[in-house]
C-alpha cells in the first residue's frame, strides 16, 4: 500500500474513534477532538511507516516483532499527546483505551483492504 493511501485510511478510521471517545469521556467539543486525532496521527504515522520500511527486507519474524513494538509505541505516544491536544483536564481519564481501539481499527481496515486488493 502506498503511503498516502495508508495515511488516508488511518485518518478515516481513527479520527471517528478518537472523536467519539473524547466527546463522550472527556467532554471535548467534536471539532477539537477530531483535530487532536488528526494531529496525533500526523506525528506518529510517518514515524511508524518509515521505521517499518527498514524491517521489510529481513525475516518475517523480525518484521512482525518490529510491527508489534511499533504499534505499541504509537498507542502510547498517541495516548500521551491526545490529552493535552484535546484539552483534557488532569483528572480526566487518559485516552489509553481510545488509542488502542483507534489503532486496532485502522490496522484491521488496512489488513482487510490489503487482503482484498492484494496490496
Amino acid at each position: 500500500m502506498r503511503y498516502p493511501v495508508a495515511l488516508a485510511l488511518t485518518l478515516l478510521t481513527e479520527t471517528p474513534v478518537y472523536t467519539a471517545a473524547l466527546v463522550r469521556v472527556g467532554r471535548v467539543r467534536p471539532g477539537r477532538a477530531a483535530a487532536a486525532a488528526v494531529l496525533v496521527n500526523l506525528v506518529t504515522h510517518p514515524l511508524l511507516w518509515w521505521t517499518l520500511r527498514h524491517w521489510t527486507d529481513g525475516p518475517a519474524a523480525a518484521y512482525w516483532t518490529g510491527f508489534a513494538l511499533g504499534e505499541t509505541a504509537v498507542c502510547a505516544v498517541e495516548a500521551l499527546l491526545l490529552g493535552p491536544l484535546a484539552g483534557l483536564r488532569p483528572r480526566d481519564p487518559l485516552p489509553w483505551p481510545a488509542a488502542a481501539t483507534a489503532n486496532a481499527t485502522s490496522l484491521l481496515a488496512g489488513l482487510l483492504i490489503g487482503l482484498r486488493t492484494g496490496f
